[in-house]
């Protein structure tokens, strides 16, 4: 699957706050100046090929609704960075992390931690 740009993510988001929707009630969310029918349409249907969304046809329009859940797409979008940048090493991703000093001593800790809770819970 592929990751999404900018506007296809923004359009995604609206879709996992507010469930299924015509173009007409997605276009009706965004802050003036609202964008084209057509400009939001297109991005719709892209995300559709795509498989993140799908539709119910009512008549001649369609309802549109999302196929992949908020939490899958951050999962996979972690995993597609890890694969191109960390060499499928998530081990490489903390070991960078701790070398750039965005996650502290205490956090990783912290965070063995919880992960050794999880692990004894199961």
């Amino acid at each position: 699957m592929k990751n999404l740009t900018p506007k296809e993510e923004q359009i995604m988001n609206l879709f996992w706050e507010h469930g299924a929707m015509f173009v007409k009630e997605l276009i009706e969310l965004y802050e003036e100046p609202k964008p084209h029918f057509n400009t939001v349409s297109t991005y719709v249907r892209m995300l559709e090929e795509q498989g993140y969304v799908g539709h119910r046809t009512f008549g001649t329009s369609h309802q549109y609704h999302p196929l992949i859940s908020r939490a899958e797409y951050h999962k996979r979008t972690v995993r597609n960075v890890i694969t191109k940048y960390f060499n499928n090493s998530y081990m490489g991703l903390v070991s960078s992390l701790v070398k750039e000093e965005e996650i502290s001593l205490d956090e990783l800790k912290e965070l063995i931690r919880q992960v050794e809770e999880s692990a004894s819970d199961e």
